[in-house]
């Protein structure tokens, strides 16, 4: 299993709908992972990101949690 630590980007986007341009914010980790907005307020942007390449799992624990 690797284990290594992570901080969550800011990204904004741009979406044009009928004229109108509308901004949106999300977070990324890497390997493309989407993490939810919800959570980088209540946990903060830095996490552990595990990685069990036997099983093909991974797992994203908040940082301040151990």
């Amino acid at each position: 299993m690797k284990e290594r630590e992570v901080e969550a980007k800011r990204l904004v986007g741009k979406k044009s709908v009928r004229g109108k341009v509308y901004e949106y914010e999300y977070y990324t980790l890497p390997l493309n992972l989407y993490i939810p907005k919800s959570m980088v307020e209540k946990f903060g942007t830095k996490y552990m990101l595990e990685v069990d390449e036997d099983s093909g799992t991974i797992t994203i624990k908040p940082r301040n949690s151990e």
